[in-house]
């Protein structure tokens, strides 16, 4: 008889000790990983549960892998470049090589260059941002030890077809007054008409006048 209390008693604590090892593994919408004895809710939304996947709360994130999807969402980065900028151009290519995800915009007017120094930058191109990291000047070592402490893959984990938005404008271009426009119209047809005027020869002083035939001479 002790012995068959003894054996029932050491299932129930082993059965005890099953149970309070239940852990669960819950992932946050902003990727925080938390443990806890309750079991997540399962009609929670994708969103919450997926953060950085297609269709989950982070535009950033949407259309990548996973993890990439979530370094993405949590540090963006934004690419700034200017024309005939060879600097630039090596920015670009590092980024696409190392399949980063990023958003291009251009600097072509003054405006474009006071926006970009309101950023921080001191006007060096090409300047780029990584989550609230500021970059001046393109160093290939220092960008991509920035990009390994963001968590980017050092090498592309895209997927084949992903398409990087085109590039836009720091600002937006402003449109020409139409008034303006208007109002110069005319001068500038008349300028053009004058111009294609043939021009018209000097007289000639000893040419015959014809109310003076004889070319007499007072």
């Amino acid at each position: 008889m002790p012995k068959v209390l003894s054996l029932s008693l050491m299932l129930a604590l082993l059965s005890m000790g099953a149970h309070a090892q239940t852990v669960y593994r819950i992932v946050g919408p902003d990727g925080k990983v938390t443990f806890s004895d309750r079991a997540p809710d399962t009609a929670a939304k994708p969103a919450q549960t997926t953060a950085g996947t297609p269709g989950g709360s982070s535009a950033a994130g949407a259309g990548l892998p996973f993890e990439l999807g979530k370094v993405a969402a949590r540090f963006p980065v934004t690419l700034y470049t200017g024309q005939n900028c060879a600097p630039c151009d090596t920015a670009r290519r590092m980024l696409e090589a190392r399949g980063v995800p990023f958003s291009e915009r251009t600097i072509n007017t003054s405006e474009d260059l006071q926006a970009l120094t309101k950023l921080g930058s001191d006007s060096s191109l090409p300047f780029a941002t990584i989550g609230g990291q500021q970059l001046s000047g393109f160093s290939d070592s220092e960008w991509n030890s920035y990009l390994d402490a963001a968590g980017y893959p050092k090498t592309s984990q895209l997927p084949s077809n992903y398409r990087r938005p085109a590039a836009t404008p720091l600002t937006p271009p402003k449109p020409a007054p139409a008034a303006a426009a208007a109002d110069t119209a005319p001068a500038a047809t008349e300028t053009v008409r004058r111009l294609a005027r043939p021009p018209v020869a000097a007289p000639d002083p000893n040419a015959p006048n014809p109310n003076n035939p004889a070319g007499i001479k007072f």
